[in-house]
């Protein structure tokens, strides 16, 4: 049974401000943010989307964007792991495909403490798979399961990851070859973590290297990925859905984050020549105003955008515009603040240095900026389209 987090706002606000005092600590030495993650555990927000059949909250998009914005604010590197693990928990939810004794025992591990997923797609050759190709990783059939080879890039969460979906293609004659994702325990025999990861944001959150040398897995650790209807197969991280709005909304977090750190800076510093706090300048209140439209911009988008989908309204085809337009938002907002300030800003005794670190990244998530405007530009130009 996983209990139902408390997620007041006065719950989540504390949630934060745990998570936010080891942040810079962690940012600073790229370890395991091993406290955050015990914040988020003991909270219950690690296993908020765990289905009601296996005794959870399953808790939905929008109470899920809910508590990755206030990961966010706190340590977007938390907030990354445990996106990654919601969103596993929230897929198994929807539809059952992992092995029955894994996840027993990934909800056991839960119980006890944070007990990370991650979908693990990325390689060094292909780079992301949302830009097309088919993973060099492969699985091959055994008499009594399957055996897992590979090399994977950016695995975030690293050695804390207690289970590894891995995108792989069976090795098997044929002109068809078949690809899906493969269930690994993190503990196995063969996995080997390169320190690869040495990242200007989000460096707490160990997106490793990770070589999988003839790992054995049962038969039901692997699925199939249908193709698409062109013939081509398509990364699931890539498709526009409700569950693709848990990256965009832990970067809210971190211009939340921000707009606090920009007005803290601005009631404390007093100019000599000024004589009082440049809070007081109308300068100031003019930008503080333009960060806070910019984030209120991306919170409308972002929640309008899961109500319209909750309401059954049919907007698929623009989700990925809408992230784009989320991201374009979080960060014009960290730069306005970041621009307003100054050389204090891109101080490490500044907060705001590491926020400014830690938003760009939002930009590398699939569907990336060019790829989505691209899909959106076709779907309106060509005949018939709207």
């Amino acid at each position: 049974m996983t209990a139902a987090p408390d997620l007041s706002d006065e719950a989540l606000a504390a949630v934060t401000a745990e998570v936010a005092a080891t942040a810079t600590a962690y940012d600073r030495s790229g370890e395991v943010p091993v406290k955050g993650l015990d914040a988020a555990h003991r909270a219950g927000l690690l296993t908020a989307t765990v289905a009601r059949r296996h005794g959870g909250p399953q808790v939905g998009p929008r109470d899920t964007a809910r508590i990755l914005t206030a990961l966010g604010e706190g340590d977007p590197s938390v907030a990354l792991i445990a996106a990654n693990t919601l969103m596993a928990h929230a897929a198994e939810a929807a539809e059952p495909h992992w092995p029955a004794a894994y996840y027993a025992d990934l909800l056991a591990r839960s119980a006890l403490g944070p007990a990370p997923v991650n979908a693990v797609r990325a390689e060094p050759e292909l780079g992301a798979p949302a830009r097309g190709g088919l993973p060099r990783t492969t699985i091959r059939r055994t008499a009594d399961g399957w055996v897992l080879d590979g090399h994977k890039s950016y695995a975030t969460g690293g050695t804390a990851l207690a289970y590894h979906v891995v995108w792989a293609v069976v090795d098997e004659p044929g002109p068809a070859p078949r690809v899906g994702h493969v269930t690994v325990p993190g503990d196995r025999p063969g996995i080997t973590w390169l320190d690869t990861w040495d990242h200007l944001g989000l460096r707490a959150s160990n997106t490793h290297d990770v070589v999988y040398e003839s790992v054995t897995l049962p038969a039901d650790a692997f699925v199939e990925i249908p193709r698409g209807e062109d013939g081509v197969y398509r990364d699931p991280a890539a498709m526009a859905g409700p569950g693709g709005f848990a990256h965009p909304a832990l970067y809210i977090g971190v211009a939340r984050a921000a707009r606090q750190a920009f007005v803290d800076f601005a009631r404390s510093r007093v100019p000599a020549a000024l004589g009082r706090p440049i809070a007081t300048t109308e300068r100031i209140q003019v930008v503080a105003g333009e960060i806070d439209l910019l984030i209120t911009q991306a919170e409308t988008l972002l929640h309008g955008a899961l109500l319209r989908i909750e309401a059954g309204d049919p907007i698929g085809p623009g989700l990925s515009v809408v992230k784009v337009a989320i991201a374009r938002s979080v960060v014009a907002a960290v730069q306005t603040a970041v621009a307003a300030l100054g050389n204090p800003a891109l101080s490490r005794h500044n907060p705001l240095e590491r926020h400014l670190r830690d938003v760009l990244c939002v930009r590398v998530h699939p569907p990336q900026e060019d790829a989505a405007l691209l899909a959106a530009g076709r779907r309106l130009l060509r005949p018939g389209g709207s």
